[in-house]
Formats: structure tokens, C-alpha cells, sequence
């Protein structure tokens, strides 16, 4: 496959990655339980999308079977991540536990939607895109990449080690793809 045949789905984790930091550095200052909810929604997505994905490729060679699996993974992650994001930060402020910054639990949940459908798109465009076995590498290196980005980005805009947040949000993503990988192989069909 030529190089171009890919310029969509590198513009994508780009902008991807973009995203990321202008959203964690604008929310910030502005609230961090949108940055947590964001955060979630972003690391959440990746891990358990590219882990699906990983998984359903070594298990099938119908590349439909695989597609159709993330997508109906990721609106469905997405949403329960929202919607879980939205009624649990509901109940804390009815029940007044906590004392935080005052937030939107609509917002909050909608954040994490947002950013669980976005995330979603970096290990399945590469399965769109690209045959298999190259499919399957580009979307696991995709996935870990922007997994380490985001810790990354996170440990500079909280001042903390980033390379140390990179590698550790990375690790635990490798450890949810291995595991895909190995039930794909236990259950292949």
C-alpha cells in the first residue's frame, strides 16, 4: 500500500492528539472534573476499542465482522460512559458528599462521550483503511501512541514526570491489548 492511502488516518491522529492537549490545557483552568471525565473518556475508549480490535482480528478474517464489532463498541462505550459520567456526578451533587468545584453533570457527561467516540476512531480507521496484518500493527501502535501522548501531555500540564504518565497509561493499554489478543486466539473462528 502506497504511503497516501494512509494521509487521512495520520491527519486524523494528529488532530487527534491536537485535541487532546488544547482540551486538557484549556480545561485546566477551568474545571478539572471535565478534565477527569475527558481524561477517562479518552483513555477508556482507546484501551478497550484497540483491545476489541486486536482481539476480533486474530479471532475472524472477515474484516466486516471486525468493523462492525468496533463500531457498535465504540457508540456503545461512548454513550454508557456518558451516561454513567452524567448520573453518578447527578447523585453526588444531589446527595452534597463532596466538596469540588461546582460542574455541569450534562457537560461532564457529554465530555466523556465526546472524547470516548474520538478516541474510538484512532485504533479502528487503521482496520478501515489498511488490510491485515498491517491493519492490526498500525492500529495497536496507533492506540499505544496516542495512549502515551495523552499521559504525557497530562504530566506537562500538571507539572508532573510526563514520561513516567506516558509509559505508565501506555503499559496499561499494552496489557488490555495483549489480552484481546489472547482471546481472540483462544476463541478464533
Amino acid at each position: 500500500m502506497g504511503r497516501h492511502c494512509c494521509a487521512p488516518f495520520y491527519l486524523f491522529v494528529s488532530f487527534d492528539i491536537m485535541l487532546i492537549r488544547a482540551i486538557m490545557l484549556g480545561m485546566k483552568s477551568f474545571n478539572q472534573e471535565y478534565l477527569r471525565s475527558t481524561m477517562f473518556g479518552i483513555e477508556n475508549s482507546l484501551i478497550s476499542t484497540v483491545g476489541l480490535i486486536a482481539g476480533m482480528t486474530i479471532g475472524t478474517s472477515d474484516k466486516n465482522v471486525v468493523v462492525l464489532g468496533a463500531v457498535v463498541a465504540i457508540a456503545i462505550e461512548s454513550l454508557a460512559m456518558g451516561v454513567g459520567e452524567y448520573l453518578s456526578d447527578d447523585a453526588v451533587q444531589e446527595l452534597d458528599k463532596i466538596k469540588r468545584h461546582p460542574d455541569n453533570p450534562l457537560l461532564s457527561g457529554a465530555l466523556m462521550t465526546a472524547a470516548g467516540t474520538v478516541a474510538g476512531l484512532v485504533p479502528l480507521l487503521p482496520v478501515i483503511l489498511l488490510s491485515y496484518p498491517y491493519s492490526l500493527t498500525t492500529s495497536i501502535l496507533a492506540a499505544l501512541f496516542v495512549l502515551f501522548m495523552v499521559g504525557y501531555i497530562k504530566g506537562r500540564v500538571l507539572h508532573s514526570k510526563p514520561i513516567l504518565g506516558g509509559l505508565k497509561i501506555m503499559t496499561i493499554g499494552g496489557l488490555a491489548t495483549a489480552l484481546g489478543v489472547l482471546v481472540g486466539l483462544i476463541f478464533r473462528i
